[in-house]
């Protein structure tokens, strides 16, 4: 039956977006009595209100109007705190190959100088993955911020690098000015040009 199957998906569009029925109606102009009829399969709404329920979930109407398969509805919350709790385990990953180089380093090479820089090379590549996973999940300020930081650090390794090895290469950070300004560019978008993420 269409009024089920569209209440459904109603149901599971609108706890995808952390909305309560009384917030839909509201978004909608409608009171949440109707969206409660409607999630339970007891009317349809007309197709004004189908075409600006679409618009609000960044779905299409097909979306809203055919059967999916039930995948477990998690609140926008939870998909966040488990997404937070993703990228920080994969940063420590990062983290725990520098201080595995750094370990190695100094039990089977005491001479070789210099290995806390494994530490320095932890940080962007620490961006990278948040960058990676920003992308994966469309956090737009997450991204720049780790572009950002992917290469001012970048940046400070080969500086670093090479001031211990006694070179002072200090013009590199001239480098990072027009490569943050296309960042900017690139990636904050203009109001009305790009679709919400």
């Amino acid at each position: 039956m269409l009024a089920v199957v569209i209440g459904k998906n109603i149901t599971r569009l609108r706890r995808l977006s952390d909305m309560t029925q009384s917030e839909l109606a509201e978004k909608l102009n409608y009171s949440d009595k109707s969206v409660s009829k409607w999630e339970q399969g007891n009317g349809i709404p007309d197709v004004r209100i189908l075409v600006r329920l679409a618009e609000l979930f960044n779905v299409s109407l097909d979306d809203l109007v055919r059967e999916h398969k039930e995948a477990p509805v998690l609140p926008k919350r939870t998909r966040l705190k488990r997404r937070i709790i993703v990228s920080l385990l994969s940063v420590g990953l990062c983290w725990l190959a520098a201080v595995v180089v750094f370990v190695f380093c100094r039990l089977f090479a005491p001479s070789l100088p210099h290995t806390w820089l494994s530490f320095l090379y932890a940080v962007p590549a620490s961006a990278i993955v948040v960058l990676v996973f920003s992308c994966i999940w469309h956090y737009r300020w997450v991204r720049i911020t780790a572009i950002s930081v992917l290469i001012w650090t970048a940046l400070t390794c080969v500086f670093l690098t090479a001031f211990v090895c006694g070179e002072n290469i200090a013009l590199i950070y001239l480098i990072g000015i027009p490569l943050q300004v296309l960042a900017l560019i690139f990636f904050v978008p203009r109001r009305g040009t790009l679709p919400k993420e």
